[in-house]
């Protein structure tokens, strides 16, 4: 199997480790269609595949859905549990020059937290699971939050 986060020329890692300040609960996880081989790249590409993903909320969290329904949408925050953590400058294919992993999406990062927004497609709140339109992550990924989508807070500045 092919190193999918092996270095590439003009990449840089961190020269040593660095301290851990905190501590996060992973509130539940991801079921998806996606592994680390065919993972799309980001969620356009995964809603354009028609594959949509559940959420499995951890039975003590499954109070804090209340309120939530069916088409609303949701930013979640995941833990991309299986990327490097090393990465500071980064070498991606669609760029011609090395950049620094914060001007990135990449997974490839010192906290390796993912963002989607997603929209709810079913919702069973007993049972602690969320049907989504789709995401752009392994299966298996550990969830950290959701957050609701507030269009008129989550917008650009004017």
């Amino acid at each position: 199997m092919k190193d999918r986060f092996a270095a590439r020329p003009g990449e840089q890692r961190l020269d040593a480790p660095f301290a851990m300040h905190a501590e996060i609960t992973f509130i539940g996880h991801i079921e998806s269609d996606w592994s680390l081989e065919d993972c799309p790249r980001n969620i356009g590409q995964a809603r354009e595949a028609g594959k949509p993903a559940r959420l499995w909320v951890e039975p003590q969290f499954r109070a804090g859905l209340d309120g939530i329904v069916t088409g609303d949408v949701l930013v979640l925050l995941y833990w991309m549990d299986r990327a490097p953590r090393d990465l500071i400058r980064q070498k991606p294919r669609h760029r011609d020059t090395p950049t620094g992993t914060f001007n990135l999406r990449s997974p490839a990062r010192p906290n390796p937290i993912g963002m989607g927004v997603v929209r709810v497609l079913e919702l069973d709140i007993d049972a602690g699971r969320i049907t989504i339109d789709a995401i752009d992550t392994i299966n298996g990924t550990p969830l950290i939050d959701i957050k609701p989508h507030i269009p008129r807070v989550d917008q650009l500045p004017a």
